[in-house]
């Protein structure tokens, strides 16, 4: 099968950890591989934000990214890329006269726009059905759940209120990522038929309990992920002041995101603040700023760590639980999105209401009182993603969404396939 990614923003070959790469970026590059090892041959479709960026790029035996030129060659934050999506579908089109695709994936909603501005063109119909590529999309976050949340912060140009509903029920499935984003796409007029409930995965090979660890002075809990408000990193830094003050003392906060290394204090807001926070709370000595690390060093750091604190406002899926419950480390999560699903309440880790430092800090003050309820919470997330959650899994169970769609595009009478337009 050839099969075509459209990730506008995020792409497989960027860095983690900045504001606008993380989550979706190992999604892509670890499905696109999955894909591609089961024999399929995958094409990652993103805007080039570097004028020195080769046109194509192979990422894995099978793989490969294209830039595709849609407005200026350098970072636009993914707020700002509307405009720049009719150039992308252009360009996407341009690609496919030559090697029409037998299914376009979408990831983010403006991938969506773009995928099916592309997918309708008359130069790309099957010649046996007369219709246009079929598109699956991915949302990997919804705006009407970041409204919610961030209300006059939300950035998200005004169109996509329509554009995002009008995309889901458009294409011929929606791969939603937990089941609180099945619900939330029901709410939004998709047909609950064509919703497919697939998680994220996690690279068992990398992620695994054994092996190195990084050295520790004292106990550490640790906050991994991209710096911004929603992620809740001023909630943890209460919870650590509280956990102070009951006596817990011998412990250091780790942040991991943001900008490149510890530099990242001096040049990154989202760092200022909270540091601000903790000198205010007096445990500023007990928090670091990591910033961005390669993900080949995250295992060593993630074994070194008593507990992962994952504590956002919302969160569309959260990979990050995962590659602690890989590396046998429990998670503290708030009770939000995809980590009701993928953290089991007593099981793996610990539920927390959203918002809510007191219970965080009571959360981490059970697991670090009782070693050995910890230890045996690691050992179950460890069973638990091997049971669900490796990449060849998820490669399995999106490909029979493929072949579903693929078969029920087959089928349809030839007419003219339904587009999204700008």
């Amino acid at each position: 099968m050839r099969i075509s990614m459209v990730s506008e923003h995020a792409s497989p070959l960027a860095v983690l950890g900045g504001v606008d790469a993380g989550g979706q970026n190992v999604y892509v590059a670890a499905l696109s591989s999955a894909l591609a090892a089961r024999g399929h041959t995958v094409t990652v479709y993103t805007r080039r934000d570097n004028p020195d960026l080769p046109d194509r790029v192979p990422f894995a035996d099978g793989a490969e990214v294209v830039h595709v030129d849609a407005g200026p060659t350098e970072p636009v934050p993914k707020d700002q890329l509307l405009p720049y999506i009719p150039a992308l579908a252009d360009g996407i089109a341009r690609d496919w006269v030559d090697a029409r695709p037998d299914i376009v994936h979408a990831h983010f909603w403006m991938s969506g726009v773009a995928a099916l501005d592309a997918a309708r063109r008359d130069g790309l119909r099957s010649p046996a059905t007369g219709l246009g590529v079929p598109v699956v999309q991915t949302f990997h976050a919804l705006g009407a759940v970041k409204r919610r949340h961030q209300g006059a912060d939300d950035t998200s140009p005004p169109d996509r209120e329509w554009l995002e509903p009008l995309v889901g029920r458009t294409v011929k499935a929606v791969i939603a990522t937990c089941s609180d984003e099945a619900f939330e796409l029901k709410n939004l007029g998709v047909d609950q038929s064509r919703i497919a409930v697939v998680p994220c995965g996690v690279d068992l090979n990398l992620f695994h309990p054994d092996g190195p660890r990084e050295r520790a002075r004292r106990r550490r809990i640790a906050v991994i992920g991209r710096l911004v408000p929603r992620k809740g990193g001023d909630l943890v830094i209460r919870a650590l002041a509280q956990l102070a003050d009951d006596g817990v003392g011998d412990l250091e906060l780790l942040f991991v995101g943001g900008g490149s290394g510890e530099s990242t204090l001096g040049h990154d807001p989202e760092a200022r603040r909270l540091m601000a926070l903790a000198q205010e709370l007096g445990v500023g000595e007990q928090v670091r700023m990591r910033g961005q690390l390669p993900q080949a060093s995250m295992p060593a750091l993630l074994r070194s760590v008593d507990a992962v604190v994952c504590a956002p406002w919302y969160e569309p899926f959260g990979i990050v639980p995962l590659e602690a419950m890989a590396c046998g480390v429990p998670v503290v999560a708030a009770a939000v999105g995809g980590l009701i699903d993928t953290v089991v309440n007593g099981v793996t880790g610990l539920h927390v209401p959203p918002r809510d430092p007191q219970a965080i800090a009571a959360a981490l003050a059970a697991l670090l009182g009782d070693p050995q309820r910890a230890a045996n919470l690691g050992r179950a997330g460890r069973a638990r993603v091997e049971a669900r959650y490796s990449w060849d899994r998820i490669g399995r169970d999106v490909h029979r969404v493929y072949r579903r769609v693929g078969a029920s595009s087959s089928a349809i009478n030839p007419g003219r396939q339904q587009g999204v337009s700008l």
